[in-house]
């Protein structure tokens, strides 16, 4: 690590890889600041707060798993060999991380990156997610409505 170098965003990125493969505990209700905003590449407006944001991510979680009920897959899932999403790129700076994955949604291609600001305390402050290409944003949509509305029938 380069001297001044943040070390906060460093720490949250080795504890969100532990998370999404279920070894970080308290999850994303130690991971996400109770003020989290969340961007998603669908709906316009922000979300506010940790409640939507785990609900966001869990929809995530589901819509990229391998599972054959959606409703079983976790976004703790997400790297295990099975799954069809990976990071391929983390790029680190000041409180700020970039990620770049690739998945395989419904057989299509689906490139994207999740853009994460954390505060002093090491909590991710915004999360903010751009997908493309189109086909990849339009199977996201689909995907992502549907594991919403199954989500809050719960």
């Amino acid at each position: 690590m380069i001297e001044g170098e943040n070390k906060v965003i460093h720490e949250l990125m080795k504890n969100w890889h532990l998370h999404l493969k279920g070894e970080f505990p308290g999850g994303l209700d130690e991971l996400l600041a109770d003020d989290v905003e969340f961007y998603s590449p669908i709906v316009f407006t922000p979300q506010k707060g940790k409640a939507i944001t785990k609900m966001y991510l869990g929809a995530a979680g589901n819509t990229f798993g391998d599972s054959s009920d959606p409703a079983e897959k976790k976004l703790q899932d997400l790297e295990s060999s099975a799954s069809k999403f990976k990071y391929v790129k983390e790029v680190l700076a000041g409180n700020h991380a970039v990620l770049e994955f690739e998945a395989e949604v419904d057989g299509k291609y689906v490139n994207g990156v999740d853009i994460i600001t954390c505060n002093d305390e090491g909590k991710i402050t915004e999360f903010k997610v751009m997908v493309r290409p189109l086909q990849g944003v339009n199977v996201m949509h689909e995907q992502m409505k549907a594991m919403l509305e199954k989500m809050q029938k719960r």
